[in-house]
């Protein structure tokens, strides 16, 4: 059963919400700004909170990457309420998560136990990054608990809870309470609360797209700094007056030094470039990234790219050029097709006025 909900989660009749147990799964963008209080705190006065799932750590610390949880400490609840700020791209750890427990709540499900399944609802949020798409849906084996979903997919947490909901054949209950529900969405930009560690601002998830494959190599995106995914470097790069590295039309390549203070050559002086957007310069994070690790993995002898990488491009196209295989026109092409492919899938699971588009 699935339902698209327009009212408030408070003002929601349910039976599961008003007397049942319930768990909260959530981070810090569950803040409401009309209330000036915490999702969870409606069913903690309630007196029926049993439980809330976030971030293990302070919201801001770097060891903050995932939501724990297990399929035990889901069992007995009728309802499970969601609220994160998703980043826009695949690789987001905290929607992964959420793609997790769908996944645990179908293998409830599917074991027997589909009529103490708890209830799903997702509050959502507007998504960071906005309606532009980037790059292709994965062909190859994927990360767990990721969907067949482009690079930068242009949908909200709800629309993606919907589209993996339909994707897994699952039967619980899902429910998503509109991003309209409240002012929250009105009043907050969706980067005002930092959706984690590494996404503190305006531009974090225009790079982040593309960016985030730069956490499968030994380049660092600037993870640890205060401009992540906008900076990136290593110790053993060389910035010189004669060294051009690629990048499109309205994109400048500021050469720069940096020394992270968590996270991949934390404390070591890395030397790199930041990625600067020349005003209403519409950005292909992904395009870009894969030209820059090809141009270092060709021009440094110590680049590597970990064991994950492929598996979280999941493009083997991509993969081709990044290996020096085809050219990347031949990309270009390729990725043009590919968005136009996942735009025609992600329609399907719009909630909201505005369509995903891909940058021309």
């Amino acid at each position: 059963m699935f339902s698209f909900r327009t009212t408030r989660l408070e003002d929601q009749l349910d039976k599961a919400l008003i007397d049942g147990k319930v768990a909260c799964f959530c981070t810090q963008n569950c803040w409401d700004t009309a209330s000036g209080r915490y999702m969870y705190d409606i069913f903690r006065e309630r007196g029926n909170l049993v439980r809330v799932f976030s971030p293990s750590d302070a919201e801001l610390s770097p060891d903050t990457e995932h939501i724990p949880f297990s399929r035990e400490d889901l069992e007995g609840l009728n309802a499970i309420v969601v609220e994160i700020q998703d980043a826009g791209a695949r690789y987001f750890n905290y929607t992964r998560d959420v793609f997790h427990l769908m996944t645990v709540l179908l293998e409830m499900e599917d074991g027997g136990d589909y009529p103490s399944v708890p209830s799903l609802y997702v509050v959502d949020h507007d998504n960071p990054a906005g309606r532009v798409v980037e790059g292709s849906m994965p062909v190859v084996d994927n990360e767990p608990w990721v969907p067949k979903i482009a690079h930068r997919h242009g949908l909200t947490l709800g629309e993606l809870c919907h589209l993996y909901y339909n994707e897994i054949g699952a039967r619980f209950p899902l429910h998503i309470i509109s991003a309209r529900a409240t002012d929250t969405n009105r009043v907050l930009m969706p980067w005002t609360i930092a959706p984690a560690s590494d996404i503190p601002g305006m531009f974090t998830c225009y790079m982040y797209s593309g960016g985030g494959l730069w956490n499968g190599t030994n380049v660092t995106p600037g993870i640890g700094t205060a401009r992540p995914y906008e900076y990136f470097g290593a110790p053993f790069i060389v910035p010189g007056a004669l060294d051009f590295p690629p990048s499109p039309e309205g994109v400048m390549m500021r050469p720069c030094t940096f020394k992270p203070a968590a996270g991949l050559y934390r404390g070591e002086k890395c030397s790199g470039y930041q990625i600067i957007l020349e005003p209403g310069t519409e950005y292909h994070s992904l395009l870009h990234t894969v030209q820059l690790i090809r141009y270092f993995k060709d021009r440094y002898s110590q680049f590597a790219l970990r064991d994950d990488f492929f598996s979280k491009l999941a493009d083997p196209v991509i993969a081709e050029y990044i290996k020096g295989g085809i050219t990347f026109d031949i990309v270009q092409e390729h990725v043009k097709l590919e968005e136009q492919k996942w735009i025609r899938k992600a329609k399907r699971y719009v909630l909201y006025d505005g369509q995903p588009y891909r940058i021309k």
